[in-house]
Formats: C-alpha cells, sequence, structure tokens
C-alpha cells in the first residue's frame, strides 16, 4: 500500500519544479514510510511513497517498462498479477521484477487503456506513456483507494492520493463548495466526484482519465470501465447457492493472504470480520493473527463475541480496551481526512488500525457486506415502507403521511415502537426521496434551518437528493431492494466506509484488504434472488445461513451493534463545555454558512435530555475542526 502523486503539465512544455515534487510525496509519508522515488522529464514529474508488500527487494517506484517510455505510480494490490505475469510474458514481455506493479506497465503496453479490465484488486495509478504523449489515470471498481485532481490555472494537472498532497502545490485555489456543504450535512462526507473544494474532484471508482497531452487546457471526463449488473441467473436450489457462496469466500480470502510481510485480520466479533477469519483459519497453517477492540461500556462492546470466534480457531488473538472517554483523536480527525468527515467510528477504526499494526503489516476486513448483503436495519426498514408505498398512490400518500409527519412528535426518548415521526415522513415521499431521509444526518428541514440566508442563496435551489436521484436512474436494476443497495455502493461504501478504513489504516502504515469487497464475489451476488439477501425481517440470509458451519449462533444472529462512540453521554458530560466554545465560537461564526441560533436550540436541546442531536453536533464539530485545520495549511 502507497500514496501517490503527479504534476503533468498539459502543454507538455512546462518544467516541473522537483522539491514541489518532493514536497506533495512526502505529505503522505504515513502512507508509505519504507521508501520513495520520483520521476521527472519534460512536462511530467510522479511521485511515490512505499509500504513493502510485494516483492520488498525490487518492487520500488516509479517503475519502467524495458526501454523505459512507460511509467507508472502505483498504490494497491493486483491479486491476480501472478496469472496477468505468465500471461504476459507469454506474449513476449520482458519481467525485470516479480511484483504486480510491473504486470500494469506490461498490461497497458499489451491492452491499453482497457488493461483496467484485467485486475483483480484494489488499485490507483496513473501510467504516463512517452511515445503517446498519454497520461492514464484509474480507480479500482469499488473505490478501495483513493485518488483526488485538480487542474490548475497554469494548465498543470496536479493528483495524489489524500489531498493533502494537492494542498502542497502553491497555485491551488481552495475556495469551499457550498454543494459540498449541502452534501456533508446530508451524508456525513462529500460525495465523489465532488471535494470540499471547487476545481478539486475525486476521480470516482471504476473510472479512468485519459489525457494526451498538447490536446489543450482542458479535461476530458472520467468515464466508467465497470458498474455492478445487478442481472438475474438462474435461479438455483438454495443449498446450491450457499455451497457456491463458501467456495466464492474461501477463494477470494485465499487470493488476499499473498504478503510477504507479517499478515492477520480485524475481528470485531460481528458475521462479516468473523466469516473472513472462519476462511483464513480453514486456509492458513499458522494461527493467524487477529486484533479487537473492546469497550467498557456492554453497549458497545462486541469483545466477547470476537473471543468465541478466536477461541474456536486458536488464532493469535489481541485484544486492546478503549478508554470510553478517548477524546484524543476528536481534534485530529480533520488532518487525517483532509475534509469534513462525520462518521464518529473513526476513533475506534484509527484505533484498532493502531493495534493491528502493532503486529501485522497487512490486515483483512469484513467491510462491504452490509451493502450488498443487506445487513443495513434501514435496508429492512424500507423495504416494509415500500409495502405500505406499494398499495398507496402517491397523490394520498404524500397529503396523509405528509401532515402526520409534521404533527407526530419526535420521540428520541421513548421505545422505538413510539418512534414513529421518520416512519411516517418516508411514506409521504417517494422510494429514492424515502431512503435518503432516512439516511440523512440531518434532513432536509434541519438544513434549512442550519444553513445561514447566505449559503441557502450559494446553493441556488440545489438538495443533495441529487445525488441519490443520479445513481437511482442509472441502477440497472428495478428491485427496490437492489436500488438501495446500488445506491449504498456507489455512496455510502465509498464515501464513508471506505475513506474511515484507507485513511485510519494509512494513517497507522497499515495496509487493509477486505476481501468481501472482491468485484467477482459482488457481481455473482447482485444477480441472486434479492430474497436471498434479505429473508422477512433477516438481514444477510444468505451469508449467514453459509457460515451456520463455521460460527457460533450468537455471532451470526444476535443484533447488528455496529462499531460507534458514546456522542451523547460526552457531548453532555466531558465535551459539553468544549461543544459550547467550538460550536458557537469565531471559527463557525464567521464562516457564514450558518444560523448560529439554530445551533445555539441544537446544543441546549441535547444537553437538557429532551432530545438526541448528537450526530449533528458532531458533524458541525468535524466541521469546525476542518475550519481550523484549512487555516493552518
Amino acid at each position: 500500500m502507497c500514496g501517490i502523486v503527479g504534476i503533468v503539465d498539459l502543454a507538455g512544455t512546462g518544467t516541473i519544479d522537483r522539491e514541489l515534487l518532493h514536497n506533495m510525496n512526502e505529505s503522505q509519508f504515513h502512507r508509505g514510510p519504507d521508501g520513495c522515488g520520483i520521476h521527472i522529464e519534460p512536462g511530467v514529474g510522479l511521485g511515490h511513497r512505499r509500504l513493502s508488500i510485494i516483492d520488498l527487494s525490487a518492487g520500488a517506484q516509479p517503475m519502467f517498462n524495458e526501454d523505459g517510455s512507460v511509467v507508472v505510480t502505483f498504490n494497491g494490490e493486483i491479486y491476480n498479477f501472478p496469472r496477468l505475469h505468465d500471461e504476459l510474458q507469454a506474449a513476449g514481455h520482458v519481467f525485470k521484477t516479480h511484483s504486480d506493479t510491473e504486470v500494469i506497465v506490461h498490461a497497458w503496453e499489451e491492452w491499453g487503456e482497457s488493461c483496467v479490465t484485467h485486475f483483480e484488486g484494489m488499485f490507483a495509478f496513473a501510467i504516463w506513456d512517452r511515445n503517446k504523449k498519454t497520461i492514464f489515470i484509474a480507480r479500482d471498481r469499488l473505490g478501495k483507494k483513493p485518488l483526488h485532481y485538480s487542474l490548475l490555472k497554469n494548465g498543470q494537472l496536479i493528483f495524489g492520493s489524500e489531498l493533502k498532497s494537492l494542498y502542497s502545490h502553491p497555485l491551488l485555489e481552495r475556495e469551499i463548495d457550498p454543494l459540498a456543504i449541502e452534501e456533508y450535512f446530508s451524508f456525513g462526507y462529500v460525495a465523489d466526484p465532488r471535494c470540499i473544494y471547487k476545481n478539486i474532484y475525486k476521480l470516482p471508482p471504476a473510472h479512468a482519465l485519459m489525457i494526451r497531452q498538447g490536446d489543450g487546457r482542458t479535461l476530458p471526463s472520467p468515464y466508467e470501465y465497470w458498474d455492478v449488473p445487478f442481472v438475474m441467473a438462474e435461479p438455483a436450489a438454495e443449498a446450491e447457492v450457499l455451497s457456491q457462496l463458501v467456495a466464492r469466500l474461501r477463494e477470494t480470502v485465499s487470493t488476499r493472504m499473498m504478503s510477504e510481510v507479517p499478515l492477520g485480520a480485524f475481528l470485531s466479533g460481528g458475521v462479516d470480520s468473523s466469516a473472513v477469519v472462519a476462511m483464513m483459519a480453514d486456509l492458513s497453517e499458522q494461527p493467524v493473527n487477529t486484533c479487537s477492540i473492546a469497550f467498557k461500556s456492554p453497549k458497545y462492546n462486541e469483545s466477547e463475541f470476537a473471543k468465541k470466534v478466536a477461541d474456536r480457531y486458536h488464532t493469535n488473538h489481541h485484544v486492546e480496551t478503549v478508554d470510553p472517554d478517548d477524546f484524543d483523536l476528536v481534534n485530529k480527525l480533520a488532518g487525517i481526512y483532509d475534509e469534513p468527515y462525520a462518521d464518529s467510528s473513526a476513533i475506534p477504526t484509527y484505533r484498532v488500525c493502531e493495534l493491528a499494526r502493532k503486529r501485522v503489516t497487512v490486515a483483512l476486513s469484513g467491510d462491504g457486506a452490509d451493502e450488498y448483503f443487506s445487513g443495513y436495519r434501514r435496508h429492512k426498514l424500507h423495504m416494509n415502507e415500500e409495502k405500505v408505498r406499494s398499495m398507496i398512490p402517491l397523490s394520498i400518500r404524500a397529503p396523509v403521511f405528509g401532515f402526520l409527519g409534521k404533527a407526530y412528535p419526535k420521540l428520541d426518548w421513548a421505545p422505538r415502537v413510539f418512534r414513529g415521526k421518520t416512519t411516517f415522513q418516508a411514506l409521504g415521499r417517494d422510494s429514492v426521496e424515502a431512503y435518503m431521509h432516512t439516511i440523512s444526518l440531518l434532513n432536509a428541514d434541519m438544513r434549512s434551518k442550519l444553513f445561514s440566508k447566505h449559503l441557502t442563496s450559494e446553493l441556488n435551489g440545489y438538495n443533495a437528493l441529487e445525488v441519490f436521484r443520479k445513481y437511482a436512474d442509472k441502477c440497472p436494476s428495478n428491485h427496490p431492494l437492489s436500488l438501495i443497495q446500488y445506491i449504498d455502493l456507489k455512496t455510502y461504501l465509498v464515501g464513508d466506509i471506505l475513506t474511515k478504513v484507507d485513511r485510519a489504516s494509512m494513517a497507522n502504515s497499515l495496509e487493509v484488504r477486505s476481501p468481501l469487497l472482491d468485484h467477482r464475489l459482488i457481481e455473482w451476488v447482485s444477480s441472486l434472488d434479492p430474497t436471498l439477501k434479505l429473508k422477512g425481517q433477516q438481514g444477510k440470509y444468505i451469508l449467514k445461513k453459509s457460515m451456520e458451519q463455521y460460527l457460533p449462533e450468537d455471532v451470526l444472529y444476535r443484533n447488528k451493534m455496529g462499531f460507534s462512540v458514546p456522542l451523547a453521554e460526552w457531548f453532555r458530560g466531558p465535551l459539553k463545555e468544549q461543544v459550547k466554545s467550538r460550536l458557537l465560537g469565531e471559527m463557525i461564526g464567521d464562516s457564514g454558512f450558518f444560523n448560529m441560533q439554530f445551533i445555539q436550540q441544537l446544543i441546549d436541546k441535547h444537553q437538557s435530555g429532551s432530545r438526541d442531536f448528537s450526530a449533528s453536533l458532531w458533524s458541525l464539530l468535524m466541521f469546525e475542526s476542518f475550519l481550523s485545520y484549512e487555516e493552518s495549511l
């Protein structure tokens, strides 16, 4: 795992500043502390920070083809590189190393831009072809590895794994994008391809960018080379599907166990990480290294379930207990994520990566299964609501449930059965808007109250719902469950889950691999009958069923706990005064983005105990942290 940077003069005549490229590269030292490399030629500069995993002695980058006319800088892992190596060697290509990086170079020579369709793994890379005067940039299918870029006014394209590498360039303009603020307070992150700043972009997952030097000073649009198909397969007996799933899980875990450095796994005690560990133990001759975080509060602690799995498979299990008042990271998160990011589980995620790095350099995780196997509670609730929406026309639902949604009180303190306000509001909307309302950090009404008149004017009617509408229009399936799975894969998985894991792991110089995000596995699962994913009220049905012979029943079928911190308690207790001083202070007030009276109301109602606004307050706290971080750049 590594960090990459680049500067490309689109005219091909500009000189690349070596010191500047070096500074961009060094800003990502944490992504690759084992080595660095820079290549500069007229109009092109590529940089690389290396975390050595494969071919430790000869895998340095940037890496070249035989005559030096093609060069690549690459972040990630290509898991099928041994097979591609043999195929390309048979086609006449000469290899100098045994690394997956060199496979990319020769795959470009052999297949051009379609090389990405041959790669299985996680990657973000840039290839410069001197003979073709072409720079080719690509990102993996699911977005496991990040890539940010911007076109400067001097005609230079700059790119890097993390935004902080771009911040090192003195000509980069940093003007906060009002549309990004709307997305952030809707989702808790800024959705691809947007960044918090105007004119800086994230290359979306499964997209590539082809630029020919000398063709002008404008960038072509990135193009998509893959999508989740959701093409229904021929019906098969459930027993056959179960057997196939286990075989596919074994295969995808096996390919991710290749490493020349110590390897282990995260083990939370949930279904997904436990399934990965079970497969690893079955495939390994040595005990698997597993790492878990424990919490003193039973509400958040899954360590007893992790221990059951560890004991069953005799793993080398390592556990550390997180202090319930683990505030140290609160003020550091902005510098890790480079833009506003509001998932508070970033704190325990960082801690488990910190623990794992003490033992291993590579860790396998269970990320991804909730999205396409439907492990989220919100999927179940959405499908329950869909039954009502399918029976009653929107023209009737909108006024009836719209009224109930307004009239019914918000009862955060009450038992779940009495908390009907959000459900009523969802039933008064169409499917896409209802799902957006369900997942929103702050719903549309709260955002309208939070934002200042100036910001509202700047938004000019833009609503983050447009992000969901875009993917809903593009979804290959018309099944309501497949629709929200598709939206999750394109938004929440990329913007929240994978961003969280990449930054937390790379901040600790740890490589994390996600077997459950193998694109072939996702293609196959997308072809299954949706009732095999959400069967009645049972989410992840087929995954849990397939693991019954491998995992304890209480690991498989207990309620999902999540990976969170006690924000509500923090903001009424040890962080009470900090929340007040920071959210009502100059940084937020002087930004001109917010209605300060509404923020005061959020604080007062939360700290009085009448409402739980912890998620809203955390999102504001993280935005304030970002503004402070920005001021320090």
